[in-house]
């Protein structure tokens, strides 16, 4: 699990377009990652538009924005085009990279329990420190926190 306050994991994953994308490729910048369950879900889609209609700010100040789900590339690259994001889309089929960063774990729904993906968003800085985590998050909040945390306003 990570940690705040110390160095972001570096991973290594495939984009929506099939390009392998390291986290640690964007030293120099900061990064506001996402966790989403599932492409093409409304709150999925709430969270990722939120972070679409911010994009220009983060750009503004040096920021990149990630995605990240167990979805497979096609279906990454479907919902980026129907949804206009201008970000990419980082595909986690077997979800280790979201286990390593607190993202997978046990849900209930309607009575059911499963283990998924757990709303999340992570901040890391210019040096690859973890600064700001947010682990069970809905997907307004999502936007909204992270946008305060990075740009001072919602």
């Amino acid at each position: 699990m990570v940690t705040v306050g110390e160095p972001a994991p570096d991973f290594e994953l495939i984009n929506q377009d099939g390009n392998t994308v390291r986290l640690s490729d964007f030293r120099g910048k900061k990064v506001v990652m996402f966790a989403y369950p599932a492409a093409g879900t409304s709150g999925c889609t709430t969270q990722a538009c939120g972070f679409r209609d911010r994009f220009p700010r983060f750009t503004q100040n040096n920021i990149v924005v990630l995605g990240i789900s167990p979805d497979k590339p096609a279906d990454q690259l479907k919902w980026k085009k129907a949804e206009n994001l201008p970000y990419d889309l980082l595909c986690d089929e077997d979800h280790k990279v979201l286990e390593q960063w607190g993202a997978w774990g046990e849900k209930t729904s309607f009575g059911k329990t499963y283990d998924g993906v757990i709303r999340s968003h992570w901040i890391i800085d210019e040096n690859g420190i973890l600064i700001d985590q947010q682990l069970g998050v809905s997907p307004v909040d999502s936007v909204e926190k992270a946008t305060a945390a990075l740009v001072g306003e919602a």
